[in-house]
C-alpha cells in the first residue's frame, strides 16, 4: 500500500463527521469545496447548498471554472 497516495474524498465520512461537529473549520472548509467542485452541494439536503453559497459568499471556498 502506497502511504503517499493522495486519499479520496469519502462523502458520507465528511457529511457525517459535519453533522457531528466533527471537524475543524479548516476540515468543512475543504470538504465544502470538495462537494462544490463535484456539484454534490446543491444536489444533498438544502442546508449543504445554502452553506455552500456562504462559503462562497464568505470568500472561502469558490466556485468551480466552467
Amino acid at each position: 500500500m502506497n502511504n503517499t497516495a493522495e486519499k479520496t474524498f469519502d462523502v458520507v465520512d465528511f457529511t457525517m463527521a459535519y453533522e457531528n461537529d466533527e471537524l475543524s473549520e479548516a476540515q468543512v472548509i475543504a470538504g465544502f469545496q470538495e462537494l462544490i467542485n463535484s456539484g454534490l452541494a446543491w444536489k444533498l439536503q438544502g442546508t449543504y447548498g445554502r452553506q455552500a453559497d456562504r462559503l462562497i459568499e464568505q470568500g472561502l471556498c469558490t466556485r468551480p471554472s466552467p
